[in-house]
């Protein structure tokens, strides 16, 4: 196996885990509550196999079936009836989290093969003020608010203090974060990066937040908005991932989206930001037409952010099935020693009401390519099986805490 593209749509989860009780998450499921949206239509991962993965009890589109020309209609009659028989073309499984988190860093660190036993520290009633008086100390701005806000309403309900003032908003969510929303005028990009980094400076050891995240705005009073400069500054994992066993193996570990972040950088060679799902798309694209020995990890964050978040059922809809519309382009690049993996890092869902924040679910896995079985691989105990078979596939060894499952 020459290259493997890993691809995660950012909170596509597919039901509730078992322990979601413990994470206020029960009866939570974000493809069930996108299925629900007219918007909703996903034929080529069908196709591989998506409903048919363990749980997945939803109908593959909402569309109008009758409407559409003989040749689609039975193009989408006959998808219908394989996924009701059972008939797929990739592997697939349904991949349950080990660790004590429904957040983007623990759930990508899994991924790559390393569990987390223990929770990132969480702050739902602001930061500590021995915290907040050592960051305003060395940025040398005041902070406002210090609690749990919604992204989109802390700008809106305090941008005009900050605006006025200069100080730095800084708030969090049930996520394990420390974000620092600044208005682009107000305080420079690379300023802003800056404070990200004296943050992130100070938040190690029993406040090592999973994430600093630099959360930028534009716009002016009652109208508010965030940019797509967002910057993710992650702790480094305290222990080798896959992306750092197969660079020290010698192989290529590319990164597109904000996979560079969540890893700190650590055991990639190189790496693309990108500014919405479709940038990340075009940018994979590229990258397929690049020769390289080794994997290529994208990272699509709109579902989540854009409308996981923001509980918009039709919006999270319309983005599945857009990219289920491109998803034959990258079919089409693949050499005939490739495979391409689709597969999230947590839930979102967006119809569940009782918090805009990540839900705990099982995530998809699908592995599509010449020489990958066709097979389902059930539900699996951890998603570090993932990092473990991409391992296998590059045939470079090294110890994750999952199992392969091409073996």
């Amino acid at each position: 196996m020459k290259r493997v593209f890993l691809i995660v749509l950012d909170s596509f989860g597919i039901g509730e885990e078992p322990d979601a009780d413990l994470f206020g998450d029960v009866g939570t499921n974000t493809i069930k509550s996108c299925a629900t949206s007219k918007y909703f239509d996903m034929p080529n991962l069908a196709k591989m196999g998506l409903f048919n993965i363990d749980g997945v009890d939803v109908d593959f589109t909402n569309s109008d079936i009758d409407s559409f020309d003989d040749d689609k209609k039975n193009e989408y009659l006959k998808i219908k009836e394989n996924v009701k028989n059972k008939s797929f073309s990739a592997m697939i499984a349904r991949m349950r989290e080990k660790s004590m988190g429904k957040d983007t860093t623990i759930g990508h660190w899994e991924i790559a093969g390393m569990v987390s036993p223990k929770p990132m520290p969480t702050y739902p009633d602001g930061f500590p003020k021995e915290i907040i008086e050592e960051f305003e100390k060395r940025t040398g701005r005041k902070v406002i608010v210090n609690a749990t806000y919604s992204g989109t309403k802390v700008i809106n309900d305090y941008g005009d203090e900050h605006v006025k003032t200069g100080a730095l908003i800084v708030y969090t969510s049930a996520d394990s974060v420390f974000q620092i929303a600044a208005h682009e005028e107000v305080v420079p990009l690379e300023t802003l990066y800056e404070y990200c980094k004296i943050a992130r400076e100070i938040l190690q050891g029993e406040h090592g937040v999973g994430r600093v995240i630099a959360r930028p705005f534009l716009g002016e009073s009652n109208n508010y908005y965030r940019t797509p400069h967002r910057h993710d500054f992650s702790l480094i994992p305290p222990r080798p991932t896959m992306l750092n066993i197969l660079k020290d193996a010698g192989k290529d570990v590319l990164s597109i989206g904000k996979i560079y972040d969540i890893f700190a950088g650590s055991g990639i060679t190189d790496y693309v930001y990108t500014e919405s799902n479709e940038d990340g798309i075009d940018k994979t694209l590229s990258w397929m037409d690049r020769d390289f020995n080794g994997l290529c990890f994208t990272n699509l964050v709109d579902f989540d952010m854009l409308y996981g978040h923001r509980r918009d059922i039709d919006g999270y809809a319309k983005a599945l099935s857009y990219f289920d519309s491109r998803f034959p382009q990258m079919l089409d690049k693949l050499n005939d020693d490739d495979c391409i993996m689709i597969t999230a890092d947590h839930g979102c869902d967006p119809g569940y009401l009782k918090t805009t924040d990540h839900t705990r679910e099982y995530i998809p896995f699908i592995c599509f390519g010449k020489n990958i079985d066709v097979k389902n691989m059930g539900t699996r105990e951890t998603f570090a099986d993932i990092g473990a078979t991409v391992l296998d596939l590059l045939d470079v060894s090294g110890k994750l805490d999952g199992k392969s499952m091409i073996k």
